[in-house]
C-alpha cells in the first residue's frame, strides 16, 4: 500500500498561529476609527461569485453592496388609501412626487395607496433596472461564469424592480424586506394578472411575478447553522408559504409567526440571483480577506508537494483567481488526494474527466483546486481543509457543510444545493471532500 510509505498531512495539522491569525481577525470596519465611521447596515452579497464580478465591480453593479445609513432619511410608509373606478382616476391620484402603490383588481378598479415620508427609517432598493431609484444592481447569476455577464442573451427574471429593503436609522437597526420596489416616477404597478387582495384589515396587498423568498438560517450564520425554511414575501413585508411554482396565481397561506425582519445569514431570491445578507455585527465576527490571505501563506508555507512530480504546490494570490498557474494543487473528487497537474492516469476510452488516483486508484473527477475568496460566505475562521465538488473551491470545514445543506431555488419549481463562490449545483455523497495533502519529503 503505496499510502503508508508518504508523509500525508491534512491541513488541520498544520500548526496555526493562533494568535497571529487572533489579529487579523477583526473587522475592516474596526481598522479604521470607529468613531468617524458612518453606520453600517450591513451587507448584501450576491451569491456565484468569489469576490468580485468577472468584469470587476463598477458603480451600483458589484458582488457585495453596503448599506449606510444614509445623511437624511428616505424611508416611506402607507398612508392614504384611494379607490379609483378609472384608470385615468388612478393616474391622476398617483402623484410623480409622492410614493404610490397601485393595485389593478379590474378594468373597474384600481385601489392606489400612498406612501409618505418616514423620517426613522432609511430605503434601500435593488433590481436589474439600472434606473437611478435602484441602489443595487443585481443582474442573473451564470453558474461558474468567468466571462463578461453583459453579453448573455438569456432573458431576465429577475423583476426591474425587485424589492426594498427598509432599515431602522436607530439601534438595533432592524431591517425588513418588501417585495418590489419604487420605479423612477415613484410607483409600484401589480397588473391584473399580479397576485392581490385585500387584508383583514381593509388594507391591500400582493405578490410580484416571480416573487421574492427569503430564508432565515437557524442559529444565526455561525458553525452552529442550519437551513431554515424558504417563505414569499409580499409587497407590504407579510410572510407566506411557497406558491406552487414561481409564478402560480395562487399565493401560499400567511405564516403569522414569521417576520420580514432580515437576520444575519438571510438568504433573498430574486428569481436570477440569490443575496446573502450579513450585518454589521456578524460581519465583525467573519475571516477577513486578511485572514484568508494568511491561511493561505500558511498552507503554502507547509510546502505540500505532488506525490507524483514531487513538486511543491501553491495556492495562487487572492487577485489571480481565475487563472489557472503552474504551481496550482489539484485534487481528485473521489477520495480527496491533492496533487500538481500531471497526465497520469488519463484513460483514453474513458470520459477525459474521469481520471484515476495514483495514490488509492479511485476513479474519478480531476479538477484544480481555488480557495474561496469571499470571506461573508463563511461560518467560521476554520483554515481551508475541505472543497465543494465539483467546483474545487476551498474553505473551512464548517463552512462546506452549512452550504451543502442549503437548498437554493433555482429556476421556477426546483432547488439544489451550490457551491456559494460559484454557484454551480453540488455533486457527489456529501457535496464537498476533505482534501489529503502531502507534505515535503524532507
Amino acid at each position: 500500500n503505496n499510502e503508508t510509505s508518504v508523509p500525508q498531512l491534512l491541513i488541520r495539522d498544520l500548526k496555526f498561529e493562533k494568535k497571529s491569525l487572533a489579529k487579523l481577525m477583526f473587522s475592516p470596519d474596526q481598522e479604521n476609527h470607529p468613531s468617524k465611521a458612518p453606520v453600517k447596515y450591513g451587507e448584501l452579497i450576491v451569491l456565484g461569485y468569489n469576490g468580485s464580478l468577472p468584469n470587476g465591480d463598477r458603480g451600483r453593479r458589484k458582488s457585495r453592496f453596503a448599506l449606510f445609513k444614509r445623511p437624511k432619511a428616505n424611508g416611506v410608509k402607507p398612508s392614504t388609501v384611494h379607490i379609483a373606478c378609472t384608470p385615468q382616476a388612478a393616474k391622476a391620484i398617483s402623484n410623480k412626487d409622492q410614493h404610490s402603490i397601485s393595485y389593478t383588481l379590474s378594468r373597474a378598479q384600481t385601489v392606489v395607496v400612498e406612501y409618505t415620508h418616514d423620517s426613522n427609517t432609511d430605503m434601500f432598493q435593488i433590481g436589474r433596472s439600472t434606473e437611478s431609484p435602484i441602489d443595487f444592481v443585481v443582474t442573473d447569476t451564470v453558474p461558474g461564469s468567468q466571462s463578461n455577464s453583459d453579453t448573455q442573451s438569456v432573458q431576465s427574471t429577475i423583476s426591474r424592480f425587485a424589492c426594498r429593503i427598509i432599515c431602522e436609522r436607530n439601534p438595533p437597526f432592524t431591517a425588513r424586506i418588501y417585495a418590489a420596489g419604487f420605479d423612477s416616477s415613484k410607483n409600484i404597478f401589480l397588473g391584473e394578472k399580479a397576485a392581490k387582495w385585500k387584508t383583514s384589515d381593509g388594507q391591500m396587498d400582493g405578490l410580484t411575478t416571480n416573487g421574492v423568498l427569503v430564508m432565515h438560517p437557524r442559529n444565526g450564520f455561525t458553525e452552529d447553522s442550519k437551513p431554515g425554511v424558504w417563505r414569499e414575501i409580499s409587497v407590504c413585508g407579510n410572510v407566506f408559504s411557497l406558491r406552487e411554482t414561481r409564478s402560480a396565481q395562487q399565493r401560499g397561506k400567511m405564516v403569522e409567526n414569521e417576520t420580514n425582519q432580515l437576520q444575519d445569514g438571510s438568504l433573498i431570491d430574486l428569481c436570477g440571483a440569490t443575496l446573502l445578507w450579513r450585518t454589521a455585527e456578524g460581519l465583525s465576527h467573519t475571516p477577513t480577506v486578511k485572514h484568508l490571505e494568511a491561511l493561505r501563506q500558511e498552507i503554502n508555507a507547509a510546502r505540500p508537494q505532488c506525490p507524483v512530480g514531487f513538486n511543491t504546490l501553491a495556492f495562487p494570490s487572492m487577485k489571480r483567481k481565475d487563472v489557472v498557474d503552474e504551481k496550482q494543487p489539484w485534487v481528485y473528487l473521489n477520495c480527496g488526494h491533492v496533487h500538481g497537474y500531471h497526465n497520469w492516469g488519463n484513460k483514453e476510452e474513458r470520459d477525459s474527466k474521469d481520471r484515476e488516483c495514483p495514490m488509492c486508484r479511485s476513479v474519478g473527477p480531476y479538477v484544480p483546486l481555488w480557495l474561496g475568496c469571499e470571506a461573508g460566505f463563511y461560518v467560521d475562521a476554520g483554515p481551508p481543509t475541505h472543497a465543494f465538488s465539483p467546483c474545487g473551491h476551498v474553505c473551512s470545514e464548517k463552512t462546506t457543510a452549512y452550504w451543502s445543506q442549503i437548498p437554493l431555488p433555482h429556476g421556477t419549481h426546483t432547488f439544489h444545493a451550490a457551491c456559494p463562490f460559484c454557484a454551480h449545483q453540488l455533486a457527489g455523497e456529501q457535496g464537498y471532500i476533505r482534501l489529503i495533502f502531502q507534505g515535503p519529503l524532507d
